[in-house]
């Protein structure tokens, strides 16, 4: 079952799921299945997952 997440029209409310295909999602705080799924953090990539590229001959000197 993947985990989604998700923000409530009716009440503004975020939270996470697990859905089955077969499973209509609803808020578990007003019960509204007028949901807005929403684009996963993990997804986007974490910070701290992230790589950043550092050119050759740059790293340790603070004058490259």
């Amino acid at each position: 079952m993947p985990l989604y997440e998700y923000k409530c029209s009716a009440c503004a409310k975020s939270f996470e799921l697990l859905v089955r295909s077969s499973t209509v999602p609803q808020c578990p705080h007003c019960g509204s299945r007028q949901l807005e799924k929403l684009m996963s953090s993990f997804s986007q990539g974490s910070p701290a997952l992230t790589s950043t590229f550092v050119p050759p001959g740059t790293r340790g000197h603070p004058d490259n």
